[in-house]
């Protein structure tokens, strides 16, 4: 591995357009298959998904499509009890840091002398959440999709997930499920899984809202039915910025900048800092280690094509390169990291100090791993409670506050053309 700094002030407009773009994937290719299959689903319902796995048992009928009780038990059996206990830590920590989001349910102000108006809190009746599945398998996700909405108050959480040989599915995803307490879970991944959350099938409800991640073709599938059902941001490969001053620890820096790119071939990870040193040493600390590592080729990739050690020439450059870029995960290892925090516009989830490496987010802290990519967090969140909930707005007007609006309503209504909207207000008003 040969990876070395550059300079921000250095770098053309190109390179700069390649490093702010990233993975960022381009669904395009795979948009006209993915709309047959979700149409196909949506006019013939189970029966597209068990053509599509018979694959994987030549006997299949609907009753495999749903994850049994007997199943969950079963893979309790096969999970190392450690691991249960853990995801029992990290369920508790989530919940607990999704409960400090809810908002109160009612709230109201008097306008003016005789209209109040407010906003009430509902969560949605339905939501299904997308578990990817066979390698790639990550428990922790169900927990950051499953229990946001059960902290919200989502009346029925239902999953669906890609089985494997024999219509069985991962023994961790389901595990993970009972955990968060998931109602229903169904043995059908991909565009099928997505398409029978957003239209129902015999088998499989139809929900408000589906959330997690998945690859191009769930991405594309999602998109595809938004509308139909409400959806979580669309999601790409992991990134990770760093941003150092010349405080930082290059041997920490380089292990939280190899932590990021081991997850995906497209990986991202970049670090900025104000030091030069820090950048030649994180570079050179990685490049010495590289033969070593686990994962190579993945690491290889990821390095190569995504991630850069670039050096600004002062923290204000530094920080606006931050907020162009907009990552997902945002590490600032800082003499006082919350006096930058204060100057963070744009960033999925920020992890502050030589002690919150972007693991800790990932699976315990409390906090959502669900999170905008490639610059989508200059304009979505992470998930929380808030995407599982709808806010209704209400009012009451006294016949005294509607008559002060009278005039202001029925005057408006007439200059854009819609007469019987005046006349709804001057109805209950027959003397004047």
């Amino acid at each position: 591995m040969n990876l070395k700094p550059e300079k921000i002030e250095d770098l053309s407009p190109e390179k700069l357009k390649v490093i702010m773009k990233r993975s960022m994937e381009d669904i395009s290719s795979v948009y006209e298959d993915m709309r047959k299959i979700v149409e196909d689903v949506r006019q013939n319902g189970d029966a597209v998904s068990l053509k599509h796995y018979k694959k994987l048992k030549e006997d299949i009928s609907q009753a495999d499509l749903e994850v049994t009780r007997e199943e969950i038990e079963a893979a309790y059996k096969q999970m190392d009890s450690k691991v249960v206990d853990c995801l029992k830590v990290a369920a508790k920590n989530i919940i607990k840091f999704h409960h400090a989001q809810l908002e109160r349910e009612m709230w109201s102000i008097e306008v003016t002398d005789g209209i109040i108006a407010g906003r009430i809190t509902r969560a949605m009746d339905r939501v299904g959440c997308y578990i990817p599945g066979r390698r790639a398998a990550y428990p922790s996700s169900i927990l950051m999709t499953v229990l946001p909405a059960k902290v919200a108050g989502v009346g029925e959480i239902v999953a669906v997930t890609p089985p494997d040989e024999g219509m069985v599915a991962n023994p961790a995803t389901l595990v993970a499920a009972d955990v968060a307490g998931c109602g229903r879970i169904f043995k059908v991944g991909g565009p099928w899984g997505v398409a029978g959350l957003a239209y129902g099938t015999e088998t499989i409800p139809r929900v408000d809202k589906i959330v997690g991640p998945g690859n191009k073709y769930v991405t594309a599938a999602k998109m595809l039915v938004y509308g139909q059902v409400d959806i979580d941001s669309p999601a790409g490969p992991s990134e990770v910025l760093i941003l150092a001053d010349e405080t930082g620890d290059p041997e920490l820096i380089a292990v939280d900048f190899l932590s990021q790119v081991e997850h995906d071939p497209d990986s991202a990870a970049v670090l900025v800092t104000t030091s030069q040193k820090l950048a030649e040493e994180v570079c050179n600390l990685i490049n010495r280690e590289f033969e070593s590592l686990p994962r190579k080729e993945i690491l290889q990739s990821s390095l190569t094509k995504h991630s850069h050690v670039l050096v600004a020439k002062d923290m204000k450059q530094s920080i606006d390169f931050t907020n162009e870029y907009a990552a997902e995960h945002l590490q600032i290892l800082t003499e006082d990291p919350f006096i930058v925090l204060n100057k963070i516009k744009h960033a999925g989830s920020i992890f502050l100090g030589p002690y919150s490496p972007v693991p800790v987010g990932d699976y315990a802290s409390g906090t959502n791993h669900v999170l905008p990519t490639g610059q989508c967090a200059r304009m979505f969140s992470g998930l929380s409670v808030d995407d599982f909930i709808k806010k209704p707005t209400f009012q009451y007007l006294s016949k005294e506050g509607l008559s002060s609006l009278k005039d202001v309503v029925v005057t408006l209504a007439e200059s854009e053309g819609l007469p019987l909207h005046a006349r709804a207000v001057q109805a209950r008003f027959p003397s004047t």
